[in-house]
């Protein structure tokens, strides 16, 4: 493989600053650094002079957190998107981005390959890869985790002292956990959580407090939504970033968004992690609500059966692929009436919807009171509905067809 010049999504940490050397030894390449500001918490500017340490002169550093609410994380939440019941994919979706910046910056700087630093055993070089020859289907990628033999930690820091990498040691006791952060979530895989029995420490969790120690008044709030996405907290406007910014802070300090999971990774095993995701939390939670009244029937109801289909493209990797594509399209146009507000009291990790209106909503008091309807429903019209959608089970239990099947 020739390779004159890489792309490589960057850190700044330990795993990738020994890739930037080891591609360079390797393949005899020039490397350039990409390193993306996605609200991971987290400064990205010292990944510049630890980029230049080693010699990179090519330094991209980008803030996309804006991006990735508006383009990434909102058509995801208008899908209403959990993967297998719980996750709500704060680690997925943020790798179709990155993908696209890193095949953008290869052609802008005319480079024939890209790099990241994921695992051979993780879902994030399916991601990463998958995303990219998509996007850019002649690309070279390189996966050092599938190449060299630096496979633990203790050889990556051998491997830094033999050529000179400075390895930054952080002050008070080191994380045990496999950390990544976003806008969206913060998650912790390794260490005790390797043991599904084990309980994570309570010193672990960074976003939210236990929701025992949540304050006794809770905290109240109403989301405005126009089509299908909130543009607006108790009357302020706000950016897509700002609203998540804005719910990690509140619905944290109320204890939501955390979850303890074993989740089927696309590689084939299972993995636990444990995610804390407030902002989202309270995002899936108001938008069903506010759905509740704008919706047709029918239309949630599809949206509900196509949504593991959805979440599943998401977490494995498939956010270009054409199916992807056309199910945004359908969610998107289903959103066209999803506008109003939702009232929310947040309260010791929970979520309690107390309220919502629409304008364009198809909750008709008229029809659905208990007191007189002025004729707006006919109850006598409920026998034949029901007769006629019992037609077929009277038929089966007249030829003795029981719900147990034969033998029973």
């Amino acid at each position: 493989m020739s390779i004159q010049k890489v792309v490589l999504a960057y850190s700044g940490g330990l795993d990738t600053s020994v890739i930037a050397h080891w591609l360079r030894e390797t393949y005899d390449c020039e490397v350039v650094t990409f390193t993306a500001d996605i609200g991971q918490g987290e400064e990205v500017e010292p990944a510049r002079a630890k980029a230049q340490s080693l010699g990179i002169q090519e330094i991209y550093i980008e803030d996309l957190r804006e991006e990735f609410a508006r383009d990434y994380v909102f058509p995801m939440f208008r899908a209403n998107a959990l993967y297998e019941g719980e996750y709500l994919l704060g680690t997925s979706i943020a790798r179709p981005l990155i993908a696209k910046r890193l095949v953008e910056i290869a052609e802008e700087t005319g480079a024939d390959a890209i790099s990241h630093g994921a695992t051979g055993k993780g879902n994030d070089q399916v991601r990463f890869e998958l995303g990219a020859y998509a996007l850019t289907p002649g690309i070279q990628v390189i996966a050092p985790w599938r190449e060299w033999d630096l496979d633990s930690r203790e050889k990556l820091l051998a491997y830094c002292e033999r050529h000179g990498i400075a390895v930054e040691q952080k002050r008070g006791r080191a994380s045990p956990y496999s950390m990544d952060a976003n806008l969206l979530h913060i998650s912790y895989e390794g260490g005790i959580l390797e043991d599904p029995w084990s309980a994570p420490e309570p010193d672990m969790w960074r976003w939210s407090c236990a929701p025992e120690e949540a304050p006794e008044a809770g905290h109240e709030l109403t989301l405005q939504y126009h089509n299908g996405d909130v543009v607006a907290i108790d009357g302020k406007p706000m950016g897509p970033a700002h609203v998540m910014e804005h719910l990690n802070q509140v619905a944290g300090a109320q204890g939501i968004g955390r979850t303890d999971i074993v989740e089927n990774r696309y590689v084939g095993m299972k993995s636990r992690g444990c995610y804390e995701t407030p902002a989202g939390t309270v995002l899936l939670r108001a938008h069903r609500a506010i759905e509740s009244i704008t919706l047709d029937r029918e239309v949630a109801h599809l949206k509900d059966e196509l949504m593991p289909k959805y979440a599943s493209l998401i977490y494995n990797g498939y956010w270009w692929s054409p199916e992807r594509l056309c199910l945004q399209a359908l969610i998107d146009q289903s959103q066209h009436w999803v506008n109003g507000e939702v009232r929310l009291k947040l309260y010791k990790g929970n979520v309690v919807v107390t309220g919502r209106r629409s304008e364009d909503s198809l909750f008709d008091e008229s029809i659905a009171t208990f007191e007189e309807d002025a004729g707006a429903y006919n109850q006598k019209d409920a026998e034949g509905f029901i007769r006629l959608n019992a037609l077929r089970l009277r038929i089966a239990a007249n030829r003795g067809r029981r719900l147990g099947g034969p033998g029973e």
